[in-house]
This record gives structure tokens, C-alpha cells and sequence, in this order.
């Protein structure tokens, strides 16, 4: 039998403690770490009876087949995520990632051009999400210009960035066609090769705008023809040498050298008396209509307020020449387009300027049916634009409005557009639609899905919430008992041929106060838009 030892002095026998006793936030402490451990596996897996507990650790095997194979097992519905530099779009739909899109940045890497194509059926945030585009690049530097803002949902927008507004329409303001921008008082200084290269560019801008406005149908109607083009040509160089320095001829005074005939134009067509009566006669009549009737008050004189090329953004608002008609809104956004293209352009020639500008070519679906004018002005934009990194918003809503144009030149050109936009922002479309836009941009059977699921009256997406964005992603107005659609904020990024990436547009308090896009709205409680 052992003998029992003896205790040393001064040693006492533990007692032991009940778990009543013991501390309560040991015992939570204690539960938490077994529950861990429940809910996560060791390394080598968990022990016990089906535990499947490996003694070795399992390097992994590598296995190579087919796409049509592999695909059973991974699905390829997913493309990889953009780099988290440029602007900020929101969260990834199906990941919840960051997405960024940044057309300027991608130039060279990942697409070639800085064109962004962007079209969805309306209310689903198109405008919304163009203006984030043009707000985040003013901040890094570019310009933000709006050549024919028709509805006027961006003079908030650069007013509050402290831009420059130009608004054109009855008793508001004119502009002169054949302004020369920031080269007016500035190209008689310079030296005499340099001055003539630049005033026969400036020349040749206002013969092409001329022809563009009297293309419309408050000019001729159709485009001037060859012999009628001639007669301009020389008829806008005579007023434009009869200007005394600092000032630009206006649309009347190439109607008035066209009447008095000077010999200069009249041995350039090789004609007199009666024949150059015969030749000149439509002409001149298309000059009168486009200084009275309708557009009265519009290009009849001097620009009444000037672009602020140093501000940090340019809009021309021609939304009060709603109320005259579209051909009347056709015209105007003819003229604005190349007045203010025509001063950037200008301003670059003699150093004045040297940032990239963000353009955004909202309600292109008017300017594509306006005439040869605008689709000629938008061709020759994006053909420049890798050359000084503009970026250039190509805003639609259905490649139907390409079809529209009445020749297949004009056609032709505008399919050109879409050609070049590296970037295509697809929202909520029609099954029809997807059909056409997969003949551009190759779409997959996943991605036709969602953006179809976008359209529909039932879809229950990650919606936004209604109080957050309105018709094109602005303040919402829910007094029209919160009817939205359901795609609104949603898009497909596409970038060049790489998978989409599905985005939800989220706004911030001032956005959502700033991105209003139809403010009769606003003022008329319960309106639909």
C-alpha cells in the first residue's frame, strides 16, 4: 500500500472551482473559440469518424481540357475586374467590387481610343452616369465642354463648378456662326505666314458651317452644290478681309458680297448679268432664311456672350429653342457645335489652351437626324480625339437612331462612330436592341440575360433605391406614386473584347441635387417626365 506523502510546508490543496463560479466572460470567451472551431476546418482537415482528416497536406492537381468541357465546371460568366483608378461607376453587381471606368487612362492599354459609346432605353440613367464621367474628369484636370446642351440639365452642373454658360434663344442671346473665338483681335498681331495659314483655316470653318446651316431645313434644305459652294467659299473670304481687326463678319454680310457680285466672284464663276443672278439666287435666299423667319434673332448678329475658354467648364444651353421646333433645335445645335469646337480648336492653335476636354454628346439621336451637318462634326471630333485625348460621350438610346440618317454616307459615317469607341456603357435594352448591339460588340448569352432583366416590368435586381435617382439618374420624384424603371443605374461596362462588367451607379447627396434632367418635373407636382 503507498503511503501517502506528506504536503511540503507552506503548500495548500487546490480546490476545485465550479463553473458557476468561474467568470462569465470566460465562459463567452471560451464558447466563442469553440465555435470557431466548429465552423472552421484545421489545416489537415477536421478528425472524428467521416471527418475526412488527411495525414499530409494536398498539393493540388492541375487539369487542362477544353473550353467546352471546362465550362461545365467553371461557368466563364464572370469577367476580370477593371483597375480601381479613374471614375468611380459603384459596386460590381454580382461581387460587390469597386468598379472604376476611366476611357482616358485605358487609351494604349486596354482600348485605343478614348470614345465611349453609351445608350439604354430612357430612364435608365444615362445622363447620370455622363455626368459623374465629366464631374471626376474636371477634377483631374480636363475640361468639361457641352457644344449644345438641348435640354439644359447641365447649366446647374457648370455653373456650380464655376464655368462658363452661354444660352442662345429669344432675348436670352445669339451667336455668330462665324465667330473666330479666342483668335478674334489676337491674328492680325501675329507674323504674316502664320497669320495667313490661320485665317484660311479659320475660313474654311466657317464655309463648312455655312454649308452645314443651310443644309438644314431653314436653309435650303439640302446641301449647296458644288457651283453654290464655290460662290461661298469666296464670298465668306471677301467679308472676312473687309472686317477691320478684332471684329468677324456675320451671316448677313456674306449675303451682301454675294448681291453686289464683285468682279472677284463673278470671274471665279465665270459668269455675268443674268447667270450669276441664276447661279447665286438660292443661295442668297438660304442666307436670308437662316437671319429671319424662325431663327430670327440667332445668328443675325454678333455672339452676344463669348466662351470662357479658362473656365473650368463650357455649356451652350439652346434649350429655349425648344419651343420653335426641331429643325429650328437642328440649326442651333449645328451652329453651337462648331462655334464652340471651332474656339477649342482655335485656342490649342496658338497655345491659349492646352488641356483635354470630356464631351459629352448628349440627345445624339437629334443630332444624327439634324442633317449631314452634325454627323460631318462629330466624325471629324472622334478622329481627333486619340491625338489630343478627349474624351467624347457618345449618349443614344437605340442604334436605330444610326439607321435614321437619310443617306448611306451619313450612315456609313455615324457606324464609323460606334467603330471607334473602344467603351460601349450598355443599360437597360430590349431583347430587340441586344440583337443589334451583339452585331457590334459581341455579348454573351449571361450578359443578354441581365441587361434584358434590367428592362423588364418585374425585374427584381439590386435595385436603387427610389429616393436616390429620377428619370436619368437624377433627385428622384416620387409623386408620380414611385413608378421607375427597373434598370435605372445599371450597366454593362464593355472594354474593347474583354467580358462585361456589371456596375450599379450609386449618387451622392450633391449629385442626386445636381443630376436632374428634367426640370418641368420638378416644377409641376405629379408629372410623368
Amino acid at each position: 500500500m503507498a503511503r501517502k506523502q506528506k504536503k511540503p510546508p507552506g503548500m495548500t490543496t487546490p480546490r476545485r472551482v465550479s463553473r458557476d463560479a468561474e467568470p462569465k466572460d470566460t465562459r463567452e470567451e471560451r464558447r466563442a473559440v469553440k465555435k470557431l472551431r466548429d465552423r472552421y476546418a484545421p489545416r489537415l482537415g477536421w478528425g472524428g469518424r467521416f471527418g475526412g482528416r488527411a495525414p499530409v497536406e494536398d498539393a493540388g492537381t492541375v487539369y487542362t481540357g477544353p473550353t467546352s468541357q471546362a465550362g461545365a465546371i467553371y461557368p466563364f460568366i464572370l469577367g476580370s475586374g477593371l483597375p480601381p483608378r479613374g471614375v468611380p461607376v459603384g459596386r460590381d453587381i454580382l461581387t460587390g467590387e469597386l468598379v472604376c471606368v476611366d476611357p482616358s487612362g485605358w487609351t494604349g492599354r486596354y482600348t485605343t481610343n478614348p470614345g465611349v459609346w453609351v445608350m439604354s432605353q430612357p430612364g435608365a440613367g444615362k445622363s447620370a452616369l455622363v455626368k459623374r464621367i465629366c464631374l471626376v474628369y474636371s477634377a483631374f484636370g480636363h475640361m468639361m465642354c457641352v457644344p449644345g446642351d438641348v435640354k439644359g440639365e447641365y447649366t446647374q452642373l457648370v455653373g456650380e463648378m464655376g464655368g462658363s454658360v452661354v444660352r442662345i434663344g429669344d432675348g436670352i442671346g445669339r451667336i455668330n456662326p462665324l465667330d473666330s473665338g479666342p483668335l478674334k483681335g489676337r491674328v492680325h498681331s501675329l507674323p504674316a505666314d502664320r497669320r495667313q495659314a490661320l485665317l484660311d483655316v479659320l475660313n474654311g470653318r466657317r464655309l463648312e458651317t455655312l454649308v452645314a446651316l443651310l443644309s438644314t431645313n431653314h436653309g435650303l434644305g439640302r446641301r449647296p452644290d458644288e457651283v453654290e459652294r464655290s460662290a461661298l467659299d469666296t464670298a465668306v473670304q471677301v467679308a472676312s478681309a473687309a472686317q477691320e481687326s478684332g471684329s468677324d463678319p456675320v451671316v448677313a454680310d456674306v449675303a451682301l458680297v454675294l448681291r453686289a457680285g464683285p468682279e472677284e466672284l463673278r470671274t471665279k464663276l465665270a459668269a455675268e448679268g443674268d447667270r450669276y443672278q441664276d447661279l447665286t439666287r438660292s443661295v442668297i435666299a438660304g442666307l436670308d432664311n437662316l437671319v429671319g423667319g424662325p431663327l430670327k434673332g440667332l445668328f443675325d448678329g454678333p455672339t452676344t456672350t463669348p466662351l470662357d475658354i479658362s473656365a473650368p467648364a463650357v455649356s451652350v444651353d439652346i434649350s429655349a429653342l425648344r419651343a420653335r421646333g426641331n429643325d429650328v433645335v437642328s440649326a442651333g445645335m449645328i451652329a453651337t457645335w462648331a462655334y464652340t469646337y471651332s474656339a477649342v480648336d482655335s485656342a490649342r492653335s496658338i497655345g491659349l489652351m492646352d488641356r483635354k476636354l470630356v464631351l459629352p454628346m448628349d440627345e445624339m439621336w437629334r443630332a444624327l437626324r439634324s442633317g449631314p451637318g452634325l454627323v460631318d462634326a462629330m466624325d471629324a471630333i472622334s478622329r481627333l480625339n486619340r491625338v489630343n485625348d478627349d474624351v467624347t460621350i457618345y449618349v443614344t438610346h437605340s442604334l436605330l437612331d444610326v439607321e435614321a440618317l437619310p443617306t448611306e454616307t451619313d450612315r456609313a459615317k455615324a457606324r464609323g462612330l460606334m467603330d471607334r469607341c473602344d467603351t460601349w456603357v450598355i443599360g437597360a435594352s430590349s431583347e430587340e436592341e441586344l440583337g443589334r448591339v451583339t452585331g457590334k460588340r459581341s455579348l454573351t448569352g449571361q450578359e443578354r440575360l441581365m441587361i434584358g432583366s434590367w428592362s423588364s416590368a418585374t425585374s427584381t435586381g439590386l435595385d436603387i433605391d427610389p429616393s436616390t435617382v429620377d428619370d436619368e439618374g437624377g433627385a428622384a420624384d416620387t409623386d408620380d406614386g414611385g413608378a421607375r424603371h427597373p434598370g435605372r443605374g445599371k450597366y454593362l461596362i464593355k472594354v474593347g473584347a474583354r467580358p462585361g462588367i456589371a456596375a450599379a451607379l450609386e449618387l451622392t447627396a450633391t449629385e442626386r441635387r445636381l443630376y436632374s434632367t428634367d426640370n418641368n418635373r420638378r416644377r409641376a407636382p405629379g408629372g410623368n417626365g
